[in-house]
């Protein structure tokens, strides 16, 4: 599924090049009426990040989010910064259908199997951020992508599977924010691994032609932000297209 994304920080929806807090682009402070706009241009799931929890967690936007969760009628996944229980209940309080979790995820895994045993899997998604180096080795980013856990992706979802993990959200960092097309064969290769694992292609997307890449390579969901900002195309394309590459619907026109 076609899968829009906002990120918010102080209160505004903005887009950071590969997670460059310096390096951010603003579009406005209008975030429920844009994540209203997708939801009636057909989109099933919505994903929020809350750039500003995830700096500090103590600054998380809790009135924000529950004002744009309120307005909304689909499920929505956020997260940001999330490091405890507590910050789980409170985006499930909030209003969030799922909790996205990061680096705690890497840092702390037997705590996060604790919260998808207490929450269920289906609350908790796993977003898990990769640097490929020169050898193919998958290798997870912490800490805003800072810092190289030195954990290889495959071993923590093995990690997590008998805790019945069912969501992952990968990003390939050097895709991240460019609009210079989705790492298509990391998606595949990973889907074909673990297939009793949804996952949610991130990173990359800038045409229709990456959004019929990422149906195609086994996903199943694409994360679409800047994109979308950006008016490279609509929702309504986008899920066309997706279902076309899936063969559920007529051809997607390609992007000029």
């Amino acid at each position: 599924m076609i899968i829009p994304a906002i990120d918010l920080l102080e209160g505004r929806v903005v887009r950071l090049h590969q997670g460059d807090y310096s390096a951010s682009r603003d579009y406005g402070d209008e975030a429920l009426l844009r994540l209203q706009s997708y939801e009636k241009a057909g989109a099933k799931l919505l994903h929020i990040v809350d750039l500003t929890g995830a700096k500090d967690p103590a600054r998380r936007q809790i009135p924000l989010l529950k004002k744009c969760l309120a307005g909304l009628h689909v499920p929505v996944q956020t997260g940001g910064g999330v490091r405890t229980e507590a910050d789980v209940r409170a985006l499930l309080d909030a209003g969030a259908s799922r909790v996205v979790v990061g680096s705690t995820a890497v840092r702390d895994p037997e705590a996060v199997k604790g919260w998808m045993k207490t929450y269920g899997p289906e609350a908790i998604v796993l977003a898990l951020d990769v640097r490929i180096d020169e050898a193919g080795r998958r290798q997870i980013a912490v800490s805003g992508w800072q810092e190289n856990s030195g954990v290889l992706i495959e071993d923590l979802i093995r990690e997590y599977l008998p805790a019945g993990l069912k969501h992952v959200l990968c990003t390939d960092i050097s895709k991240d924010g460019t609009l210079s097309g989705t790492n298509s064969g990391l998606y595949r290769t990973l889907s074909e691994a673990f297939p009793q694992v949804a996952f949610q292609a991130s990173g990359g997307i800038g045409s229709l032609d990456d959004v019929r890449e990422a149906a195609r390579s086994g996903a199943a969901g694409v994360i679409v932000g800047r994109a979308l900002l950006e008016g490279k195309f609509s929702v309504e394309e986008a899920i066309q297209c997706w279902k076309a590459a899936r063969g559920e619907s007529i051809p997607c026109r390609p992007f000029p």
